[in-house]
């Protein structure tokens, strides 16, 4: 009955989703009576002033608890002229980007540029940059608001997001998953490969970060979820050929590679039972995650 109410008093509001680079999250809108769609862009009010970005989400209703509050408006769907202030931007920041480099070496800094990228508004710029550790930055920031004559924010990032934000491609031959559809870093460890029969050799696991893949993370669950339902190697099963050891499984495929006697066959796993399961092993270093 509780959960009756809880779910009665449960306010809707209406929001749009807006994405302001092509992997990166979703952030939830005010409409301000605009309408979006998939293909439009917005200009939005956020907390660093007004910025840019694309509609991810047309206007819905999400419940109340959902949203970190406050909620910012949409202030109006691009126009044509917005979105040539945005390409103007984009100019712009990467003559930023060359300038700010000319002041890092005037003034001997440890530090490696990223990116730079203005509010829309052009109120505020900010720098990415990585360093091996803390930097003072104070009279760099003093040169580059004496250039640029507006608010200046450095932001030291980590190896991944630096990664995110250069892009590239794979081993797989595809466009980082980071710099794709990713929205968060999760945490990846070694057992994941582990669980899908890879090699444990860190060079052909680690992404051009150099940490382990994103993909063995999101990938994992679906793993998971077919390793549960197939006979492990050590696995005695019963076949139509008879009894054998697995010495072998793809739990993706569900395919059985199956010992008996002295012959090796192939077995689906949907058509063999399992007599005994292989004693388990204590817990090993392959757990250890990479952050």
């Amino acid at each position: 009955m509780s959960e009756e109410i809880k779910n009665e008093n449960t306010k809707a509001v209406e929001v749009i989703g807006i994405r302001f680079k092509e992997s990166g999250k979703t952030y939830y809108f005010a409409p301000n009576g605009a309408k979006a769609k998939i293909t439009d862009y917005a200009v939005v009010e956020t907390s660093r002033g007004l910025e840019f970005g694309k509609v991810a989400c047309e206007n819905k209703e999400v419940p109340e608890s959902e949203l970190v509050p406050p909620l910012r408006p949409v202030v109006r769907i691009a126009t044509p002229n917005d979105m040539k202030t945005y390409e103007l931007l984009k100019a712009k920041q990467e003559e930023a980007l060359k300038i700010c480099q000319g002041k890092v070496n005037a003034h001997k800094l440890e530090m490696k540029l990223v990116e730079a990228e203005y509010t829309f508004d052009m109120t505020k710029l900010t720098f990415y940059f990585t360093a091996d550790g803390r930097i003072d930055f104070r009279e760099l920031v003093k040169d580059l608001a004496s250039t640029f004559k507006t608010r200046i924010e450095l932001r030291q990032i980590g190896i991944r997001d630096e990664t995110k934000f250069m892009g590239g491609l794979g081993v797989c031959g595809r466009p980082f998953c980071c710099a794709t559809f990713l929205p968060d870093f999760c945490q990846v460890s070694i057992k994941m490969a582990k669980e899908q029969s890879l090699s444990l050799n860190s060079s052909k696991i680690s992404g051009a970060c150099g940490r382990l893949m994103c993909c063995l993370r999101f990938e994992h669950e679906t793993y998971q979820a077919e390793i549960k339902i197939t006979p492990p190697v050590g696995a005695t099963v019963k076949t139509s050929d008879g009894v054998g050891e697995v010495i072998e499984s793809a739990p993706l495929t569900g395919n059985l590679k199956v010992k008996i006697d002295e012959n090796v066959r192939t077995h689906h796993r949907d058509s063999v039972t399992v007599i005994s399961m292989p004693k388990s092993k204590g817990k090993k270093s392959e757990d250890e995650s990479d952050e």
